[in-house]
């Protein structure tokens, strides 16, 4: 039973036993020997016996619609309040109508407080760890990943290029008749250029290897850039500059990085769209391509890569969202909400209704 229909029963209850009580107490005062007046007596051709309780039963009835709909509405406010924390949004509760609702106003507002301090200490430690991990041992591997990229670069991705080349000129000089090893080669030739994509993810992984000091804007970009030059597929993206800290941003270039790896390893895709923005007090990355996709019940399961990337959104208070469809492509999101510097908790808003 919904809130208004509840309301307006009880109302009509409330009504008629408010009713019952009065006119006990009204028969007590003042006792009636013949009732037969009650159905003598007509209002607008209708016995008063019949009228006295329909308009008992239409107050009830109103005065519980009209509390009903009172309700409903506080519920529905609180509803969307809870979805707006539950979002990570920062609400404002600037008043609360009714008694009731101002202690659950105290105690959302309570909840705000905790989540916003609780992800400030997120996005802090995720920072502190990043620059400390990046003091200690960025030079290290830095020298490494460039070590391994120049070697696979030089040997075995000339050689895979190398092959792609001579694989494809056998299949142009083959004849159209000898149907079942032109097959065979054209499988060969399409392996090859598929170890070509994995080797170029791979070498993605190695270099670049974190922003290095450059803005979340320019890393992404030259990233992006330098996939184009390398990866016949077609990228568009749209970045805007927004300061964030370190912490911030390196987990997100983290979560381009191993997107679209995951795009060049097993997206078979040929377009992808990258999208980083601020949308009132949330930061928003988002990534699409029209790849083969995959069933959503087997993503926990299947990849380490989408564990690695939910890690890393959860450590500075974000949540990725994943839209997969097979033969529909793939859709990423990370949603990181922005608290500025300089607030605490007392400056914090109060929740919205």
């Amino acid at each position: 039973m919904s809130t208004v229909l509840r309301h307006m029963f009880s109302g009509i209850v409330a009504a008629f036993a408010v009713a019952i009580v009065l006119g006990s107490i009204v028969y007590t005062i003042f006792p009636i020997e013949n009732w037969d007046f009650l159905l003598q007596k007509h209002l607008l051709d209708i016995p008063v016996a019949f009228v006295l309780p329909f308009l008992v039963f239409i107050m009830g009835a109103f005065f519980g619609l009209n509390s009903g709909i009172t309700s409903r509405k506080q519920l529905n406010s609180i509803n969307r309040t809870l979805k707006s924390i539950e979002d990570g949004r920062q609400v404002d509760m600037k008043e609360v109508s009714s008694l009731e609702l101002r202690t659950i106003a105290k105690r959302m507002e309570g909840i705000q407080k905790q989540l916003g301090e609780k992800i400030r200490q997120s996005q802090k430690m995720a920072t502190e760890k990043a620059v400390d991990q990046e003091k200690r041992i960025q030079e290290i591997i830095s020298q490494e990943r460039n070590r391994l990229a120049r070697e696979l670069h030089d040997s075995v991705s000339q050689q895979l290029f190398a092959a792609s080349m001579i694989m494809s000129a056998v299949n142009e000089t083959r004849r159209e008749e000898d149907t079942r090893e032109t097959k065979q080669l054209k499988l060969v030739e399409e392996t090859i250029h598929q170890t070509q994509l994995e080797m170029r993810a791979l070498l993605l992984h190695l270099r670049p290897a974190a922003l290095n000091g450059k803005s979340l804007q320019k890393g992404m970009e030259e990233l992006l850039q330098e996939l184009l030059q390398k990866v016949p597929i077609e990228l568009k993206w749209k970045i805007e500059t927004i300061p964030l800290a370190k912490g911030v941003e390196d987990h997100l270039f983290r979560i381009l990085q191993e997107s679209v790896s995951n795009i060049l390893r097993h997206a078979q895709a040929n377009k992808a769209q990258i999208l980083l923005v601020q949308r009132d007090d949330l930061i928003i990355l988002r990534i699409e391509d029209d790849g083969v996709g995959f069933k959503m019940d087997q993503e926990k399961t299947g990849s380490y890569g989408l564990q690695n990337m939910h890690e890393r959104a959860a450590e500075i208070g974000g949540t990725l969202k994943i839209l997969s469809l097979p033969g529909e492509g793939t859709r990423l999101e990370v949603k990181v909400p922005i608290l500025k510097a300089g607030d605490d908790s007392n400056d914090q808003s109060i929740i919205s209704g």
